[in-house]
């Protein structure tokens, strides 16, 4: 049984004395804290953290850490407080077991919304100092690897929260040696035959391989000594999840996956790496298109490496990968590399770029956290981030930016910066203009358009990929909506308040500011914006600011006296102005307003029969007007009776062009050989703009009804 004494002679390799005691005094407070209580396996509790601090060791953590390991249970599962713990071994320490501490205290009626919300305050608790994942990190690991005593569906649960943040996290920061011990033990929970099949598979090809290993191994490093290069080769083991995970998606048998030989080759420096490559592709020529250079373009976590896949004897593909010491120190122990060089090596390069892109990482998350709606929300906002295949693009003044696989210019735009993405309008790669849905190549330049008062688009959800965008997007659009509602709150409200001869500028201060208490609001613009999206009547508010006016408590005596005005509308209000699909109305256009809660203003036109009852609701149907400045396109759709013949779409098509109009969608259903029913949306600026449409479409000869669509 692994004990503090075992633990205090493996830290004694790269800690001082004085802080190993410190970890044994946290040990000791932490076996005091929980006497008494067990595992579910049965042994004492204080079993786990020891394990944890000693999975922390192997990473050569820093003292701190470990005594956060050692106590990170003791504010949960105890009665000690925080402020105890700092008072004993300081602040830092009382952190970092804070931040790692899984809170159920709290409870929640949905579990998902507890992991949720568990996650979102350790990435702030991450925010303040990362060694708070490591540690949660350590602990995941450990549980995990003593799964054994829990019930069936809650090991599956435990598993797939593993695989599905934990382990992502892991690689996200580089720390690979946990992310392969993670993925593999959660495969094993979660499916035990396919593990145990997949498991004793490889136990039986490797026994059949291990003389072409041998061989293979031995060929490259006799390639490196005869041109007096030092490197050391070594066979690269595929672990069970991604064996499983080949088959699946690539649709492979298992001899086809284990087919495939890996080797590893550590060297000195980059150089050397550089003319190893050189090496290895003149012992076995490379397979084109399989070469990748992670050192020149690291990867988002850190990692470093050259990658080749050569055609062995007979075809068979050798993998190769090679780096120096660190970097395979930073391919295992990731932003943990950290504290691995920070004995001695303080400044190392590979161990401070490691910890500058993981605070890079966890600022990111902060930036999400704000944006996100709900927790719900910004936790697949964070699985959709975690470490997905990467493309490489360039700003005009050459730096390089990463993004993931798919990424489109709206994805790039965000990267940058979030006002960058809010504003921009146009993009051009590689000096060409191109759509902002273009999805990105490895390589291209892009130089992103902007324009002051440029807004984002409810269409970019459609094709953004980053978590990053399409929180700031959502973000962005949530803010412009409240806004939009406030000015048409404001709108319909003064409106109201014209039928008592006053509007809310001419209203005393006092009587604003009692309604406002009446209703627990703070300011005017949550009143309004309520108005505006349809949740409050604009008349029953103003009825009830006239009657506050006038000293009462109810109704006020007097009717209004002011006719109803219609309320103008341009077109351009965006959000919370919406056109009905159903009537499709236009410019020129009788036209009714129906408040839709949540939504704002539908656009109808007056003789729609969807309408219905709301005509006898003043208080949700009232007259609008077109502005007499619209300058938009407006959609309309129009049914056509026509004679079949060829070219009927290019004749249609010409004639609407030259009319100034777009076609958005054209549906034609053949009802004979003679007779064709012809369905067009069409983009129009108004009225009269269809009429002429349709009365140059009434001279083409053979077209018979033209009907315009919409009840």
């Amino acid at each position: 049984m692994f004990t503090i004494d075992d633990l205090a002679d493996r830290l004694g390799g790269y800690l001082p004395k004085d802080e190993i005691q410190q970890v044994r005094r946290a040990f000791y407070y932490a076996e005091q804290a929980h006497d008494g209580q067990r595992r579910r396996s049965g042994e004492p509790y204080v079993t786990h953290p020891l394990a944890v601090a000693n999975i922390l060791a192997n990473m050569h953590m820093d003292h701190q850490s470990l005594m956060a390991a050692m106590l990170h249970d003791v504010i949960e599962d105890t009665g000690i407080a925080k402020k105890a713990l700092a008072r004993q071994f300081g602040e830092p320490v009382a952190e970092l077991v804070d931040g790692v501490s899984k809170l159920t205290q709290i409870t929640f009626e949905d579990k998902a919304v507890a992991q949720a919300e568990n996650f979102q305050k350790m990435v702030l608790a991450m925010s303040r100092d990362i060694r708070v994942i490591i540690v949660k990190l350590a602990d995941r690991l450990h549980n995990m690897r003593t799964l054994g005593a829990l019930r069936p569906e809650k090991k599956r649960r435990i598993a797939r929260e593993t695989l599905e943040i934990y382990a992502r996290i892991a690689s996200r920061l580089g720390i690979n040696t946990i992310r392969v011990e993670l993925e593999d033990l959660s495969f094993q929970a979660l499916y035990p035959m396919r593990a145990e099949r997949i498991k004793r598979a490889v136990s039986s090809a490797r026994g059949h391989r291990r003389s072409t290993i041998r061989q293979l191994q031995t060929s490259l490093q006799k390639s490196l000594d005869d041109e007096g290069l030092t490197g050391t080769v070594i066979g690269r083991q595929k672990h069970l999840l991604s064996i499983y995970r080949k088959m699946r998606d690539q649709r492979k048998s298992f001899a086809e996956i284990m087919d495939v030989f890996g080797f590893r080759i550590i060297t000195e420096d980059v150089d050397s790496c550089y003319r190893i490559l050189g090496v290895v592709h003149n012992l076995y020529k490379p397979v084109p298109g399989r070469f990748k250079d992670y050192i020149a373009i690291p990867k988002a976590n850190g990692y470093q490496s050259l990658h080749t896949t050569l055609f062995g004897r007979g075809g068979m593909p050798i993998e190769v990968q090679i780096r120096t010491r660190e970097m395979e120190a930073l391919a295992n122990n990731g932003v943990a590399a950290h504290w691995l060089y920070k004995a001695g090596q303080t400044d190392h390069p590979i161990a401070q770029g490691s910890h500058a892109r993981a605070r890079a990482w966890v600022k990111g998350l902060l930036e999400m956290q704000r944006h996100a709606g709900d927790s719900l929300e910004f936790i697949e906002h964070v699985k959709n981030d975690l470490f997905p295949d990467d493309i490489y693009v360039f700003t005009p003044k050459g730096d390089i930016m990463e993004l993931p696989q798919g990424a489109t210019v709206i994805d790039f735009a965000y990267s940058v910066h979030t006002d960058i993405g809010n504003s921009c309008i146009a993009c051009r790669i590689d000096r060409h203009l191109a759509p902002l849905s273009t999805r990105l190549e490895s390589g291209q330049t892009l130089e992103i358009i902007t324009a002051p008062g440029a807004r984002p688009n409810l269409a970019w959800l459609n094709f953004v990929i980053t978590a990053k965008a399409r929180s700031a997007i959502r973000h962005a659009l949530k803010h412009q909506q409240q806004t939009e509602a406030v000015q048409l709150g404001r709108r319909l409200l003064n409106k109201a308040l014209a039928q008592f001869e006053t509007s809310l500028e001419e209203l005393p201060e006092g009587v604003l500011e009692r309604l406002l208490a009446e209703h627990s609001l703070k300011s005017e613009a949550p009143l309004l914006e309520s108005i505006g999206l349809g949740t409050r009547v604009a008349h029953v508010v103003a009825r009830r600011l006239v009657g506050l006016l006038q000293g009462e408590s109810g109704v006020p005596a007097g009717q209004p006296t002011a006719p109803h005005q219609p309320i103008m509308i341009s077109g351009a209000e965006g959000m919370v102005i919406k056109f009905a699909r159903c009537c499709r109305p236009l410019p020129g256009d009788p036209v009714l307003g129906h408040l839709s809660v949540g939504k704002g203003i539908v656009v109808h036109r007056a003789e729609c029969r969807n309408l219905g009852d709301l005509r006898d609701d003043p208080d949700k149907l009232f007259a609008l007007e077109w502005s007499p400045d619209i300058d938009e396109d407006f959609p309309a759709a129009l049914r056509l009776e026509m004679e079949s013949r060829r070219g009927l779409v290019a004749e249609l098509a010409a004639l609407i062009t030259d009319a100034g109009a777009n076609i958005e969608r054209i549906d034609i259903e053949e009802r004979d050989a003679r007779l064709s029913i012809v369905n067009l949306i069409l983009s129009v600026r108004n009225r009269v703009h269809l009429a002429r449409i349709i009365k140059r479409l009434r001279n083409l000869s053979h077209v018979g009804r033209i009907t315009r669509l919409g009840n």
